[in-house]
């Protein structure tokens, strides 16, 4: 997944090859996707609130490391700046424990909406955001910060979305509270082209630790 600016913010344009499902193959492997279930109500404007009512936000403080409980994810997060075409550095792909933030960006759980990004797989296998599909609406999302306190975000929705077709207003609006996007490649799959969308996690701050 990569980003580049625009006048209205940050766009998510998917790049991701899925070098590991195209070179062993489709059938049963694929990442989990999310559940219709889990997704936001038709015709939706606005980013709906889970029952958990949000948290006052933090000072900013840069993020070190995130856990997501529920799929067992316990990464490093890197800081992100920008390549020279103006898209978002990813983390290494050589690394699949490792997630990236944006440097420049909202730190997570300060306000604002902040989004950490990572990559589902890579030729040897699952990366650090494989199973980011398979959450569900009320899990949660801890980002350890370098103030030593942890953000607890609870999740409002997860969405696949095919690249043409990626909502940046709703991924990347402002907000008055603190709001958090974890984003992975996703969507539909092809063996020649790879990923051709994004899988989102919409979250708010609902704790602090």
């Amino acid at each position: 997944m990569t980003d580049r600016r625009t006048k209205g913010g940050l766009v998510a344009i998917a790049i991701c090859t899925g070098v590991w499902l195209i070179q062993n193959g489709t059938a049963g492997q694929d990442p989990p996707r999310p559940s219709s279930a889990e997704a936001f109500a038709a015709g939706s404007e606005h980013v709906p609130r889970s029952t958990v009512p949000p948290t006052q936000p933090l000072r900013p403080s840069e993020p070190v490391r995130i856990r997501i409980p529920a799929v067992r994810v316990d990464a490093p997060i890197m800081r992100l700046g920008l390549a020279p075409d103006g898209s978002l550095d990813v983390p290494p792909a050589g690394n699949r424990n490792i997630a990236g933030w944006y440097k420049d960006g909202t730190p997570p759980g300060a306000e604002g909406t902040s989004v950490i990004a990572g990559h589902v797989d890579n030729a040897r296998g699952p990366a650090v955001f494989y199973n980011l599909g398979a959450l569900r609406r009320g899990h949660t999302i801890e980002v350890e910060r370098r103030d030593g306190r942890t953000a607890v975000f609870t999740i409002d929705a997860i969405e696949a979305y095919d690249s043409e077709n990626f909502p940046e207003q709703r991924v990347y609006a402002a907000s008055g509270q603190a709001e958090l996007r974890v984003i992975t490649c996703g969507g539909t799959f092809s063996e020649k082209t790879g990923y051709r969308g994004n899988v989102v996690a919409y979250a708010h701050l609902t704790a602090v630790r």
